[in-house]
Order: C-alpha cells, then structure tokens, then sequence
C-alpha cells in the first residue's frame, strides 16, 4: 500500500510548484541559462561570487571569447588571463580556474567531472559552486546556497540565528535540500535557479515585493511581519578610512611602474604605479621612494574589503635610476599587461587632465 506524503512533504511540493511556475514567467534572459555545458556554467557562477549580474555580463562574454573552452583557459598565459580578468577584483578566483583546467585537462583528458565530489575535489570549486555546476549541468539533487538562497529561506522559515555561523547556514542547506527534494527532484537546477532569482529580483536585502512572491503564503517571516529584519546578520567591521596618493611618472612614452610580488596577498603579478597609503599624507610622501610630487591631476575612491581610500593623483618627477622594483613601462604595452584597478584610475585621470 503507498503512503499518502506527509502534511509537510505536500506542502513543499505545493511551494516549489508556484516557485517554479513564477520562475518560467520571469526568470532573466542570461547567456549561461542557455546551456548546459559546464565549462560556461562554472564561469558564470565564479564570476558572479563577487560581481552583480549587470556587471559580470561584458566578462563572462569576453572570457568566453578568449578562452572558448577549457583546454585553450589551460594553456593561457596568466598575464593574458589576468587582462582578461582586470576589473572584476578579486583575481584569485581567475588563478584557481585556470589551475583547475590544467586538472581537467591533465587528469580529465579535458572532461568536467559529472558528480559533486569531483567537481568539489578542484582547485577554488568550494561546496556552494560544486553544487550549482551538478545541479545545472548534470541535474543532480544538491542544494545551492548563496546570499540570495539564504535570504529567501531565513524568511521563508523565518531563521533567527546569525547566518555568518556554520550551524545556521547547515540549517539552510538542509531545508533547501528538502524542498527540492519534495517538489523538484528531477529539476534541481531549475529549482535551484528559481530561488536565485527569486532573491535577486523579489525577495531583496530592503523592501521585499511580498505581494509578488510566489512563495508568499508560505512565509513565516511575513506572517510574523519581520522580514525586513531576516536574515540575521552579525555586525559588519567598522570601515576604515584612508589616504592614498598615486604618482604618475611619464618619460617619453614610458611610465615608471612595478609588478606587485608573486607572493603579494593582494593582487600579486599585476603592475601599478608608485603609490602610498596612510591615515594622513604629507607633502613629501613619496620621499621614500625617491619621487617629488608635483601637480594635483585628480581624486578618486577606491574601497577594498573593509578599507575606503580617497585617492589623489600627483604627476611626479625622479632623477637618476628607479626606485628597487621599478621600471619604464612602454605605454603601448599596457593594454596587454595586467593593471591594478588604483593604477587604471589614476592614468585615466592623467590622461583627462592631457587632453583638457
């Protein structure tokens, strides 16, 4: 005799039938939703860790363009990956992928590994991005849980533990796990994607659209009335404001630059140009390196983790040879190097302030 499915069961597949009807009336038009192939997959999902859509999609586009397929990321170099990558930030994430093409191509023969554990066995592929790719790749039942997932269900099951700790976001992924289980278990990335996009676009950070929420009368946290108040967060780190002053140093056609170390934890291989960070700076900041600080060209922010800098671009003179670590870098040539984002604003404020 079959068992009728438990109160809970049937609820869930009740939930997750309205979210996935909703989801095929509104999901985005977006280039990796177009496939299954995980190559791109796995691109998108490690581009928009740290990247919103509308910013991710112009690199997902151009790496895709320059790196068509694992074996041809594998073999790049990494300054061509990196001026690929320059301006999304966060450039381990590029290194990891790259180092985990050579794994696919070297013990794979160039074949993305169709279960979790393999996928979650490569380089910068944590559990999060394993199940993403083998849910929408493979179609296998892994529940995905990022920022928007554990919004929509902290308020769905109104969660009032700290979602920074380990204990609540296990709590999450398993209630995720059981509604996709109950009511999509042969379309888990569709599933998958429908909370995503429900996050994204419905259930946000402020001012939640409840009235168009597929998942609605479900809602404990509406029912409480305390959805703007889930998920609980613990207290960000204070932001620390900075100065930082960037010299632009030009002979001929050549500036003075440097290639930040191998081994920098910031950005390491990427060049830039003499610059100097502190709570104040003074006017012989540069003093140290060598360089006078000239004509004021321009200010700009820059913000890196929990540190916001209020930059200042100076042209700068030097005599005699370089400081340690720097060189005459051909202006032609920096289309094709790797840039750090502080180096980029300040030449394109030099420039500007040329052409004025």
């Amino acid at each position: 005799m079959t068992r009728a499915p438990s109160a809970g069961k049937a609820r869930d597949k009740t939930l997750v039938a309205s979210l996935l009807r909703w989801y095929g009336r509104h999901l985005r038009d977006l280039p990796w939703r177009r496939t299954k192939d995980p190559y791109p997959i796995w691109v998108s999902e490690i581009m928009l860790q740290q990247t919103r859509v509308t910013a991710a999609l112009p690199y997902y586009e151009r790496f895709l363009k320059e790196f068509p397929d694992i074996r041809v990321l594998a073999s790049a170099s990494e300054a061509k990956l990196l001026e690929v990558w320059s301006g999304l930030g966060y450039y381990r994430r590029a290194r990891q992928m790259q180092q985990a093409a050579k794994v696919i191509v070297a013990d794979q023969g160039g074949t993305f590994p169709d279960t979790y554990e393999g996928l979650l066995a490569l380089p910068g592929i944590g559990p999060y991005t394993a199940a993403a790719i083998a849910s929408i790749a493979f179609g296998l039942p892994h529940a995905v849980v990022d920022g928007n997932v554990i919004r929509v269900i902290s308020r769905l099951i109104n969660e009032d533990g700290d979602v920074s700790r380990s204990a609540t976001k296990e709590r999450l992924r398993l209630r995720v796990q059981a509604l996709g289980e109950a009511g999509a278990p042969r379309r888990f990335g569709q599933f998958n994607q429908a909370v995503m996009e429900l996050g994204a676009t419905v259930c946000a950070p402020r001012n939640p659209r409840c009235l168009l929420c597929p998942l609605q009368d479900g809602c404990e946290a509406r029912k409480e009335g305390v959805q703007e108040s889930r998920p609980v967060k613990a207290e960000k780190q204070r932001l620390v404001e900075l100065e930082m002053a960037v010299a632009v140093i030009r002979r001929g056609s050549r500036y003075l630059m440097r290639q930040r170390p191998a081994d920098s934890i910031l950005m390491p291989g990427f060049w830039e140009l003499p610059e100097v960070t502190g709570e104040t700076l003074t006017d012989d900041c540069f003093a140290g390196l060598g360089i006078r600080r000239g004509e004021y060209l321009g200010g700009f922010r820059h913000g890196i983790t929990f540190r916001s800098y209020r930059g200042a671009v100076y042209r700068g003179t030097i005599h005699g040879k370089p400081p340690a670590g720097y060189r005459w870098v051909a202006e032609a040539d920096l289309t094709e190097m790797p840039i750090s984002t502080v180096a980029r604003k300040a030449l394109k404020i030099a420039l500007q302030t040329k052409n004025a």
